[in-house]
């Protein structure tokens, strides 16, 4: 889905760039008419009304200008309205994702709507305290043009103005509310399907609320959020949590019951011991991380008891986790509570961690099942290639018997000798599995 959004964003992109200059000319003098010689004119309306939605609001209406065939089309395509009361040459990183030049002023929203017929995929508002606005967007969220809303993105709202527009589009599927005083009563969503919230304050008392006016929801994302008290969790659809605390700030999080969950992640925590993630019954939990090996105040449970090599949870397919390399038997042990483990990412990183002699050891006796039966890629991330990190991998590289693949991220490209000399240190030649790929690719971090 995502691939296809970058796609039709590149050729919507590629069009709009020329709407500004040789189109336009062009289709005044009627050569863009010739559909043969513009393959993009020759998609049919559909998908050409889906490039359109992807555009900002300026750019999609400037496309009626490249030629006839493209002129009704604008009045068709899904809507994708995005207003800012900001001027046109404020930062574009106070705008956020989208710059303000793309962005249209509130003057022009009635006019915009009245020449659109619907249906609208997408209205964003980005304002100051504003709350003059709020009969405004009373109004526009109840227009034909918007009856359909399928995503709301709000930011810097008052809250009247919140209010005013969360009630008013009561039938959206998707939400991102930011730096807004947000109460989780002012929600009440029943088809909503996801939900982000960033930079917000969250009450305790109030956050359970937040699910249950939500009765669809699949995913909630909670970046930079500061919560005040323990935010506790249940919710019998909820598939996707991403929590992200604020810098600085301690949080807990307590997933009490979500019997849906597939994905936990908690990407990006600067300090994992100032977060405590509790899991008391996710029992279809798959994909879990990154957390910091020894100072994290992640809590799973299976059942009543803690997740461990007496009590696996069979579910989980792919987890991530942070070391410094001189941690492999917490590692270890770590692994054996998740038996049908698939694929396992280790973030390297420079914290200084005390070695693990006070772990218990491994025992090739007592193997782990996983490294055994069903681990089949490991991907370690900002490898350097010094002693302990080389360590640490030659282990999985002599150990997981049914490996498909090794992926080592590096920061500056590997040459031939490079390679050569890595894979002698890993001693890939003695590798476990002899199906397994050892790759080394160069990323930017």
């Amino acid at each position: 889905m995502e691939n296809n959004k970058e796609a039709a964003g590149a050729a919507a992109g590629a069009a709009a760039a020329e709407s500004d200059g040789t189109a336009e000319k062009r289709a005044r003098s009627g050569d863009c008419d010739d559909a043969a010689d513009d393959f993009i004119s020759s998609l049919p309306d559909a998908v050409l009304g889906t490039i359109i939605s992807l555009l900002p609001t300026k750019d999609g209406g400037r496309t009626r200008v490249l030629s006839r065939r493209w002129r009704h089309l604008w009045r068709s395509a899904p809507l994708n309205l995005e207003v800012s009361t900001r001027p046109p040459d404020a930062d574009a990183d106070a705008a956020g994702p989208v710059p303000t030049s793309s962005r249209v002023p509130p003057s022009v929203v009635s006019e915009i709507i009245s020449k659109h017929p619907g249906p609208a995929r997408r209205f964003s508002l980005h304002c100051r305290g504003d709350g003059d606005l709020c009969p405004q967007a009373e109004s526009w969220l109840r227009s034909r043009a918007l009856a359909n809303l399928q995503e709301l993105d709000i930011s810097y709202a008052e809250p009247p103005l919140l209010t005013s527009v969360l009630r008013s589009a009561s039938n959206i599927l998707v939400a991102k509310i930011s730096h807004c005083d947000f109460e989780p009563a002012m929600i009440n969503f029943p088809f909503l399907k996801k939900l982000s919230l960033f930079r917000l304050t969250i009450s305790a008392d109030l956050f359970p609320g937040l699910l249950s006016c939500c009765h669809a929801l699949e995913s909630l994302s909670m970046t930079k959020v500061r919560a005040v008290g323990c935010l506790r969790l249940s919710s019998p659809t909820i598939r996707t949590i991403i929590f992200r605390h604020s810098y600085g700030e301690t949080a807990e999080l307590v997933i009490e019951d979500a019997p849906r969950l597939v994905r936990l992640l908690v990407p990006y925590c600067e300090r994992d011991d100032s977060v405590t993630v509790r899991v008391i019954r996710a029992p279809n939990l798959e994909i879990l991380g990154p957390f910091f090996v020894v100072v994290s105040k992640l809590l799973l449970f299976q059942g009543i008891s803690l997740v461990s090599s007496t009590n696996s949870m069979r579910t989980l397919k792919v987890l991530a986790l942070k070391s410094s390399g001189q941690k492999l038997n917490a590692v270890l042990n770590i692994l054996r509570g998740f038996p049908c483990l698939e694929k396992l990412c280790v973030i390297f990183h420079t914290n200084r961690e005390r070695n693990d002699d006070n772990e218990p050891q491994y025992d090739p006796l007592h193997p782990i099942e996983c490294l055994e039966t069903r681990l089949k890629i490991v991907v370690f991330k900002s490898f350097e290639g010094y002693g302990k990190q080389v360590d640490f991998a030659k282990f999985f590289v002599l150990n997981a018997k049914v490996l498909d693949k090794i992926e080592f991220e590096v920061r500056n490209q590997y040459s031939s000798e490079t390679v050569a000399y890595e894979h002698k240190l890993l001693q890939v030649e003695n590798r476990a599995s002899r199906e397994a790929r050892v790759e080394f690719r160069t990323t930017s971090y």
